[in-house]
């Protein structure tokens, strides 16, 4: 193989990687179903289609064409058709399609107006199950008459307290149900409807005969958020009923192969954000109690993991062919891991520990092989094939190999140190490429959002990006996050920017005692929970030479109300409204410690934040301005919290130039 010449990444790269976002195992285990988003130059729209590769030997090959969105694979039972969600015939509203795995055009199963979520086939392959909300009768009338449509909507009523969703703007007054579709007539039947109640995460029965699901059924689920329940109902809808299980939020579900039981993954009680996610089973026919599985051993069960190239939901757990073990994903130590339990509890083992993001998973062969996507701290998402145990690993995709063979991308250095309180924190460092030790470099230190998440062995285009222009980045997982046990994410309940702050001190100090860093040309920046981080940094110390705050947290006050979250972010905060206990939201908030901020500060924010509103870092930037502080604000129009991870390329090329930008303004 000739040699390639390396380069440095570049923010442009954003172009030309290719993103695996699901992927299906066929039923006989030969072949894998995955889409492949890219994205296109000109119009900066992007693109999926389905691609297909076989698990033995033999290339991966695109499956479908053209310029549209085909995601949500799914094989039928006897595994001679696909059934897909795409937009290929309407821009704006996609529909089921049904497309020949041996060949052929794709048929449009359903004509629906509104959002298709979980997809999945019946046992028998005459149906489809799945969580669609329809589109409000008002906006269709409007979009039949030319005139109306022109003008638009007129004004906006809502009498939910929840009404608004970051990414998705102002929700429709309709709800997400659970329908069926015919997968030969395309007939589409609602099964369960309600003005107040979501209804989703819906599986079938082994057998087929009946349905289950998870609702929240309370007076007003926008006040009690944390009360759901799971139900069951015959295939046509009928005979609905609640069984037993533990209270709190719930989601994945999935029944055992005989039918007995319903696992899921959720924690017990609510509120309480900072809690371990947990596996539990619960009896199918209500006679037995719902029980836990993992709460012993202190993990979090599900992808909590950050990269941002490709982000991947929690999967539902599967069950052993013989209903004996589960198998789930993890979240520890900065890895993503596959895990293993026996039904009653016992014998917790890793399968796949690797370091990487396990992000989805199927067994083969009885589980005597696993297929998975695994993404890496150098490279995004790729399809894998490994013995039962992890060894005899072998790639099935290499969608970006050739891109990543062209950078000369520096290893990223793990690390463990101790924090404030003599606890261990892990860190990663990413030294610029041709890196000389006996150089004295400037550093940026990043902080993650969340907080309830954690960085590790996924790709940050970010940090490789920033190494590339001459900075060692490092990253670490204070107290907070996820991936540590309990203690480690309860320390900062109702107690931000204390122990939390304390660790990226004790980070900062690690890294400034390094040989090859220069303590005086040191940054910081963070998103999110970052931003709110870095904005309270800025109000506590000068160490930093310079400093960019995203999508910002700052005002704890305002904050409830304004975020698509409002009032629920009193959860983190002792549980109360502002009004009766306002003080509590203030010692919080970055902004009461804003009038000592002496570092030059670049605000980025997105107008369509609806998580973090922009008056968030609207506050941060007056207040800076009017203290003499230099610093600027960039705003992304149109743009929602995810503009750094999933936002329109140039726009996320441009967010990296303008924080390369005031980093080299102050630390060169």
């Amino acid at each position: 193989m000739p040699t390639i010449k390396q380069r440095p990444i570049e923010a442009e790269d954003l172009y030309a990687l290719q993103l695996i976002g699901e992927m299906q195992l066929s039923p006989d285990g030969r072949h894998v179903i995955f889409t492949v988003q890219r994205v296109d130059r000109k119009t900066e729209k992007k693109y999926s289609n389905l691609w297909l590769v076989p698990t033995g030997r033999g290339k991966a090959r695109q499956f479908t064409t053209g310029d549209h969105s085909d995601r949500s694979p799914r094989w039928s039972p006897d595994g001679r058709t696909i059934a897909f969600i795409s937009n290929r015939d309407n821009d704006k509203q996609p529909q089921i399609y049904l497309i020949p795995f041996d060949g052929g055009e794709a048929r449009q199963l359903t004509d629906l107006q509104g959002s298709f979520g979980d997809v999945e086939w019946s046992p028998d392959g005459r149906k489809l199950l799945l969580s669609f909300r329809k589109k409000d009768a008002e906006a269709i009338e409007r979009e039949k008459d030319p005139a109306k449509k022109e003008l638009g909507e007129v004004c906006r009523r809502y009498d939910r307290i929840f009404y608004r969703m970051d990414g998705a703007g102002y929700l429709p007054h309709e709800r997400w149900h659970i329908w069926t579709v015919d997968t030969g007539s395309g007939k589409a039947t609602q099964l369960t409807d309600s003005d107040i109640f979501d209804e989703g995460g819906a599986c079938w029965s082994p057998d087929g005969k009946h349905i289950a699901f998870i609702a929240n059924r309370s007076d007003n689920p926008d006040l009690t958020p944390d009360e759901d329940e799971i139900y069951i109902m015959d295939a046509d809808g009928q005979n609905e009923r609640q069984i037993g299980a533990i209270p709190g939020p719930k989601g994945a579900l999935r029944y055992s192969p005989d039918g007995r039981y319903l696992a899921y993954i959720g924690w017990k009680g609510g509120g309480e954000w900072w809690r371990n996610n947990n596996l539990y089973v619960a009896s199918a026919d209500g006679a037995e109690p719902g029980r836990c599985l993992t709460d012993s051993y202190d993990i979090y069960v599900g992808n909590n993991s950050l990269a941002d190239c490709g982000d991947h939901p929690t999967q539902r757990p599967r069950w052993s062919a013989d209903g004996r073990q589960l198998y789930f994903q993890v979240t520890r130590h900065g890895r993503t891991k596959l895990s293993r339990i026996d039904l009653d509890g016992q014998n917790l083992t890793d399968i796949l520990d690797k370091p990487a993001l396990i992000n989805d998973y199927a067994p083969l062969a009885g589980g005597q092989k696993w297929v998975y996507m695994a993404a890496h701290i150098d490279a995004p998402d790729e399809i894998f094939v490994a013995d039962g145990d992890g060894s005899n690993e072998r790639p099935l995709t290499r969608i970006n190999t050739l891109l990543f063979r062209k950078l000369d991308l520096t290893p990223v250095e793990e690390v463990w140190f101790k924090g404030s309180d003599d606890n261990d924190l892990q860190g990663w460092i990413v030294k610029p490429p041709n890196f000389d030790p006996a150089q004295k470099y400037p550093a940026i230190m990043q902080i993650h959002g969340g907080p309830w998440l954690q960085y590790g062995h996924g790709l940050m285009h970010e940090m490789h990006f920033l190494a590339a222009q001459g900075y060692v980045v490092f990253y670490a997982n204070p107290r907070g996050g996820q991936g540590y046990g309990e203690a480690h994410s309860s320390a900062i309940a109702d107690n931000w920017g204390d122990k939390d702050y304390q660790d990226l001190m004790c980070w900062a100090d690690y890294m400034a005692a390094q040989p090859y860093i220069d303590p005086e040309r040191m940054g910081v920046a963070g998103g999110s929970y970052g931003g709110y981080m870095t904005c309270w940094i800025i109000g506590h110390t000068p160490r930093f030479k310079a400093a960019v705050a995203m999508r910002v947290v700052s005002n704890l006050i305002s904050m409830w109300g304004s975020s698509d979250f409002n009032y629920a972010f009193q959860n983190s905060f002792g549980g109360q409204p502002p009004w009766e206990n306002i003080e509590n939201f203030w010692r919080q908030s970055p902004m009461k410690y804003i009038g000592n901020a002496v570092t030059p500060t670049l605000i980025i924010h997105s107008e369509q934040d609806l998580r973090c509103q922009l008056e968030q870092g609207q506050q941060v930037y007056t207040a800076l301005k009017y203290m003499g502080v230099p610093s600027e604000f960039v705003i992304f129009p149109e743009e929602s919290h995810g503009l750094s991870r999933g936002g329109r390329t140039d726009r996320r090329i441009a967010r990296l130039n303008h924080i390369l930008r005031w980093f080299n303004a102050y630390l060169r």
